[in-house]
């Protein structure tokens, strides 16, 4: 099974046994949470992926919603195992063969200029300020250029005809925890 390296995949990891085992047990996490990740109200994402580097779920939030960035992580973590609705919900016998990563964003500033970007840095929101909106997160190995970060976080949110002048763009940094 998956062994975290930082208290953050730990929490994650909790959070996906607890919800697989039920509410009769739970999963003691490695040691004790530091006061801030019980201070602190951030966006995060949590991704699974299979031993051989496929995603297997990603789900996150942009802004926090939880009260703290404990409940955010867990929250997301078991979203991005059981909800994430390109996949089926992840099965125990499965948990041999998943890796997780928690990135903890930064909060969200607006571009003008795509030469603001570089997709191993920074990651990037699209919307068109009405019903549409697509996240894409920074260093992601397949993505190497500013114009096929915008390419894909356009398509992910259904903007891919819309010229760039009327969408508005933000850049964002995270720190990825394994």
């Amino acid at each position: 099974m998956y062994q975290p390296k930082t208290i953050y995949t730990e929490i994650a990891l909790s959070a996906i046994l607890d919800n697989i085992k039920g509410a009769n047990h739970k999963h003691k996490p490695i040691g004790p949470i530091p006061d801030d990740l019980l201070n602190t109200r951030r966006g995060c994402f949590v991704s699974l992926h299979l031993t051989d580097g496929s995603l297997r779920g990603c789900i996150g939030t942009i802004e926090p919603y939880e009260r703290n960035l404990v409940n955010e992580i867990s929250r997301n973590a078991v979203s991005a195992a059981f909800h994430d609705t390109r996949f089926q919900p992840v099965k125990p016998d499965e948990l041999d063969d998943i890796e997780l990563s928690v990135d903890v964003l930064t909060v969200p500033e607006l571009i003008d200029d795509f030469d603001d970007l570089d997709p191993q840095i920074y990651g990037v929101i699209v919307t068109d300020n009405k019903y549409s909106r697509a996240v894409l997160l920074p260093a992601i190995p397949s993505i190497n250029t500013i114009e096929n970060q915008i390419e894909i976080v356009k398509r992910k949110a259904g903007l891919s005809k819309v010229s760039n002048d009327k969408l508005t763009f933000y850049r964002f940094t995270s720190n990825r925890y394994h």
